[in-house]
């Protein structure tokens, strides 16, 4: 085990961040390494983004190509592999056409403007209001963190901005409120991730989306985490036998390459004109090779139905070890997003795992573990992750 060092705080930086310990310099597959030359198992995948894991050579050789030819234009010309990187998204999902920007924050802001301007413009009503659910996260910019219904993300930016209300997660109830004669859309996650990796109930979101589709609203699934593969499905909708109307992306789809997009159906997609949104470098050459890369390899090695496995192997060995300590009290997600909610401070096991175990893990609110490894770990290295936790949990 290498010996660790204390990064001091860089006083330029604005202290945003509660950094771990650690600086990391090198990363591939599984494994990233520090600048003493320390080996980490990494089961965060940098935030559930590098779902090919650090460096995948796929993505890189065509990364290289396009740094020798065009790194940025502009939208206001063609950009051949934004076209065929929309294609790919479509033809593989419900969608049929696709907005780019350069984070999910920045995804949820084209759906959250694109449900406002489908009502008011395509509609013609003055409906505004989108419902979105407690302990959600949606994004930190004024609009997005106006959606989170977390009261901390919220924490010292008031006025918020109006347009949102909020209703209890898995509360059939509670659907009797979704609808008033100013909503406009639903904006919800799948599994909740910052929220403290919760799955929606199955029989909830089929009767939510029945209420949408009653009553002219968008569904809009915020797939940020979720999706391109993470959850065992390219999509987490597809999981629940959804037809939403716009889906939201980042994380997975760059291999670390900044990239956000919305895809949405024809309905709600007619609601965007010229000049009615944009983004400079939305969309970018750069930007959407490592997009189209990592999408491309994903579906055409099969990388989904190997997500879905591993996955599956995943929490059968964390349930195993739920069985062992009794300080665990819940093992929940789906696919390669997984909880592990235990008793006490989940942060103080995180940080066991990387001090003692060189094994990097995040954590979901106070009491949940968050498990994230890419989509190309092996069941050597999820082995490998169980007998550390074990040891961890026994210490």
């Amino acid at each position: 085990m290498s010996k660790q060092t204390v990064p001091m705080a860089t006083p330029m930086l604005m202290p945003t961040y509660n950094r771990f310990p650690l600086t990391l310099v090198k990363g591939k597959g599984s494994w990233v390494w520090d600048e003493t030359g320390g080996k980490y198992l990494d089961f965060t995948a940098g935030i559930a983004t590098c779902n090919l894991g650090h460096a995948p050579d796929q993505v890189k050789a065509k990364l290289e190509l396009q740094l020798d030819q065009l790194w940025h234009c502009s939208n206001l010309y063609h950009i051949p592999p934004q076209e065929e990187l929309a294609e790919m998204l479509v033809k593989n999902s419900f969608g049929d056409q696709v907005f780019f920007c350069n984070s999910g924050a920045e995804a949820n802001e084209a759906a959250i403007k694109l449900a406002r301007r489908y009502a008011q413009v395509v509609k013609g009503t003055n409906a505004c209001e989108i419902v979105t659910f407690s302990q959600s996260f949606h994004g930190r910019t004024l609009a997005t963190l106006a959606a989170t219904g977390q009261e901390k993300i919220q924490q010292g930016f008031a006025p918020l901005a109006e347009g949102f209300r909020y209703l209890p997660y898995n509360d059939k109830d509670a659907l009797e409120l979704l609808v008033t004669d100013k909503t406009c859309a639903v904006l919800l996650e799948l599994v909740q991730g910052e929220g403290g990796v919760i799955p929606a109930d199955y029989d909830w979101v089929q009767q939510l989306a029945a209420i949408c589709k009653q009553n002219g609203i968008l569904l809009m699934i915020d797939e940020i985490q979720t999706g391109i593969g993470r959850t065992g499905t390219l999509f987490a909708y597809e999981q629940y036998g959804l037809e939403p109307d716009v889906i939201s992306l980042a994380k997975g789809l760059g291999s670390g390459i900044p990239i956000g997009a919305i895809i949405a159906n024809q309905k709600a997609a007619q609601a965007f004109s010229p000049g009615s949104h944009g983004s400079t470098f939305g969309g970018n050459p750069f930007s959407t090779t490592a997009g189209l890369a990592t999408i491309t390899h994903i579906i055409e090695q099969g990388i989904v139905k190997q997500a879905a496995e591993l996955g599956a192997y995943l929490e059968e060995k964390l349930h195993g070890l739920k069985q062992q300590f009794p300080e665990i009290k819940e093992i929940r997600g789906k696919g390669l997003l997984q909880g592990i909610v235990v008793e006490g401070n989940a942060m103080d096991y995180v940080t066991k795992a990387r001090e003692r175990q060189q094994l990097l893990l995040l954590v979901a609110g106070p009491d949940v573990i968050r498990v994230l490894p890419p989509l190309t770990t092996s069941e050597a290295e999820i082995d490998q992750f169980i007998a550390a936790m074990e040891k961890v949990f026994a210490s």
